[in-house]
C-alpha cells in the first residue's frame, strides 16, 4: 500500500458523514431514555441530587477537584451571582521522580485520602470560622443522596486499593480527622461535569448542560422532572461509556490495550487521554506497512498527548511543529514532507472526529429536552481539548450542525474555567443551607 492510500483509507474511517453523526445522536438519545427508565444502558444516568442554582447563593466553602492524576483545593466567596476563588493549591497524586504515587494499587485508600486531606489542611491554614465542603469526585459513582456517593469503578488510569465500592464522603471525612482539620463539614460530593454546569448557572441564564472535553470526557444535563423526585434535578450521564460508535481499528487496538477492555468507549474515542493513544496505532500500522521508518525509541502509553497533538494542529501550511513532535516524541527523524503530511493528517482526523463526536451527543441531548430547538441553550464546558486544542470548538459545533441542522443556531458553547472546583463550593453552599 501506497502512503496517499493509507492516510485517504485511514482519515476516511475517522472522518464521520452527517449522516453517521445524526444517527449517533438518534442512538444517544435513544440510551438516555433507556437509562433514565432503569432499562440497560451505557449511559448510567446517575441522580445527582441537586438542580440548577438560583445564582443568589451566598457564603463561603472549600472545594476539593479530585478528577485524575491533579488535584486541586479551593477556598471559594460566593456573592451575587459571582464566584471568587480566594486561595487554592494543586497537587500531582504522582510524583514525576517516583517518590510516591498514590494511584497504583498497592497503594491504599486510607493513604491516598490523607494526602488530599493534608493539603486541605494548607489552604485552611490561618482559617478559623468552620466552612461548608464540596467534593468533585470525577468517577462513575453510584450517587445515593447530595453527599453519598460509592464508587463503581476507577477510571482515569488510577488503581488505588479500597474505594471501589466505597462511599467517598466517609473516606474523606475520616482522613480529615486523621489530619486534624476539624473546621470543614463535608456537605455535597458531585461529578465535575455537575460542577460545570452548576458553576455556569449560577452567573448565565439557560444553561442545562455541562461537560467536561479534557483528560476525560463526560457530560450531564438538567432532567425537567427526574423520576425520583418528580423535580428538576441534574443528571450525570457518564457518557464516557456510550457504545454507539463504529470503531476503527485504530480504536480497537487502543481499547484492547487500556485498563478496561471493553468499557469507557466513547472517551477512548474522544477524551485527551486517549486521543495520542488513537494516533499512536494508526503511526505503528504506517510503520508495519513500511510506510515510516522504525523509531529510534518505545511507543508507549503516553508518548503522544494531547498537547502534542494540538501542537501538530498549529501548523499551517508547512510542517514545523509537526516535525518537531516526530523528532521529539516519536523519535522519527529525517521525514520526508510526505510523510510529515501524512501524520498531520491522521491527527487532524483524530481531533476532529472527537470534536463532531462529542457535538453529536449534545444534540442526541438538546433533541430529547427540545426536539424541535425552539429555546435557547448553553452548553457549559471545561476541560483542556475545547480551552486548547486548535479546531476544537469549530469541531463540536460541526457535529451540533450535521445532527441539528438550522436548530444548532440556537445552541450556544461557553468555556468555564475552574468549573469543577467553583461548582463544588456552589453544591457545598446549597446543601449547607437544606441541612
Amino acid at each position: 500500500m501506497i502512503l496517499a492510500e493509507f492516510v485517504k483509507e485511514a482519515c476516511g474511517q475517522l472522518d464521520l458523514t452527517s449522516e453517521a453523526l445524526q444517527q449517533v445522536a438518534a442512538r444517544f438519545e435513544t440510551a438516555m431514555r433507556e437509562g433514565l427508565a432503569g432499562r440497560p444502558s451505557p449511559l448510567r444516568m446517575l441522580p445527582s441530587y441537586i438542580a440548577r442554582p438560583g445564582g443568589g447563593e451566598r457564603g463561603e466553602a472549600v472545594a476539593v477537584d479530585f478528577g485524575g492524576t491533579n488535584v486541586r483545593i479551593l477556598k471559594v466567596r460566593l456573592a451575587d451571582g459571582q464566584a471568587q476563588s480566594v486561595k487554592s493549591s494543586s497537587f500531582c497524586l504522582k510524583d514525576p521522580k517516583g517518590t510516591y504515587d498514590y494511584t497504583r494499587e498497592q497503594t491504599r485508600a486510607e493513604e491516598l485520602f490523607d494526602f488530599i486531606a493534608h493539603h486541605v489542611l494548607d489552604v485552611l491554614a490561618g482559617g478559623s470560622s468552620t466552612l461548608p465542603l464540596g467534593h468533585t469526585f470525577s468517577f462513575p459513582c453510584r450517587q445515593e443522596g447530595i453527599n453519598r456517593a460509592v464508587l463503581i469503578q476507577w477510571t482515569k488510569e488510577i488503581r488505588t486499593s479500597g474505594v471501589e465500592g466505597r462511599d467517598v464522603t466517609p473516606l474523606l471525612a475520616e482522613a480529615l480527622e486523621r489530619q486534624g482539620v476539624r473546621n470543614v463539614r463535608p456537605r455535597a460530593v458531585i461529578n465535575d461535569t455537575v460542577g460545570t454546569l452548576l458553576a455556569a448557572a449560577y452567573k448565565l441564564r439557560g444553561v442545562d448542560l455541562g461537560s467536561i472535553c479534557g483528560t476525560g470526557h463526560n457530560t450531564c444535563y438538567l432532567e425537567p422532572c427526574h423520576p425520583l423526585t418528580g423535580q428538576p434535578m441534574i443528571v450525570n450521564m457518564e457518557s464516557g461509556n456510550f457504545n454507539g460508535i463504529v470503531l476503527t481499528p485504530f480504536d480497537r487496538a487502543v481499547n484492547e490495550a487500556s485498563d478496561h477492555p471493553g468499557a469507557q468507549i466513547l472517551e477512548k474515542q474522544v477524551s485527551g487521554a486517549y486521543l495520542g493513544e488513537v494516533a499512536l496505532a494508526a503511526l505503528r500500522t504506517m510503520v508495519a506497512e513500511g510506510l515510516l521508518p522504525a523509531a529510534n525509541r518505545s511507543w508507549d502509553r503516553g508518548t503522544l498527548t494531547g498537547i502534542h497533538l494540538s501542537q501538530v494542529l498549529k501548523d499551517g501550511s508547512g510542517c514545523d511543529h509537526t516535525k518537531s513532535v516526530a523528532q521529539i516524541q516519536l523519535g522519527l527523524r529525517g521525514l520526508a514532507d510526505e510523510q510529515l503530511l501524512a501524520i498531520r493528517k491522521l491527527v487532524e482526523s483524530v481531533s476532529g472526529r472527537s470534536a463532531r463526536l462529542v457535538g453529536a451527543t449534545y444534540a442526541g441531548i438538546l433533541h430529547y429536552l427540545d426536539p424541535g430547538i425552539e429555546r435557547e441553550h448553553v452548553v457549559a464546558i471545561d476541560g483542556s481539548l475545547y480551552a486548547h486544542m486548535p479546531g476544537y470548538d469549530a469541531g463540536i459545533r460541526a457535529g451540533l450542525e450535521a445532527a441539528l441542522g438550522a436548530g444548532a443556531r440556537g445552541v450556544a458553547t461557553r468555556l468555564i474555567k475552574d468549573g469543577s472546583g467553583i461548582g463544588a463550593a456552589i453544591a457545598a453552599v446549597v446543601a449547607d443551607a437544606q441541612a
